[in-house]
């Protein structure tokens, strides 16, 4: 089990930014939360192992059709098991 924070920066709100994300999370079985910042930014935690992380991101950085990611900020966290992946508010 590993863990990530993300930080999306470019077109990443107002267009269903939270919803892709949360619909790749479901089909990858991650865990964690996505949420929008007050800078414009997205915010994601997300757990799983190797192989899901790395698929996920992928399909996140490509976004919905209305986004567009200009880069990713990755880094490492603790684990905090999480049940099931959320939007956060």
């Amino acid at each position: 089990m590993v863990a990530r924070r993300y930080i999306l920066k470019g077109r990443v709100q107002g267009v269903a930014f939270r919803y892709f994300t949360y619909a790749i999370a479901q089909d990858l079985g991650i865990k964690g939360w996505v949420k929008n910042l007050r800078n414009g930014d997205v915010e994601v935690h997300a757990e799983g192992d190797e192989s899901s992380m790395k698929q996920f991101l992928t399909r996140v950085k490509s976004g919905p059709s209305l986004a567009f990611v200009e880069h990713t900020e990755v880094r490492d966290v603790e684990p905090d098991q999480y049940r099931d992946f959320t939007i956060e508010f």
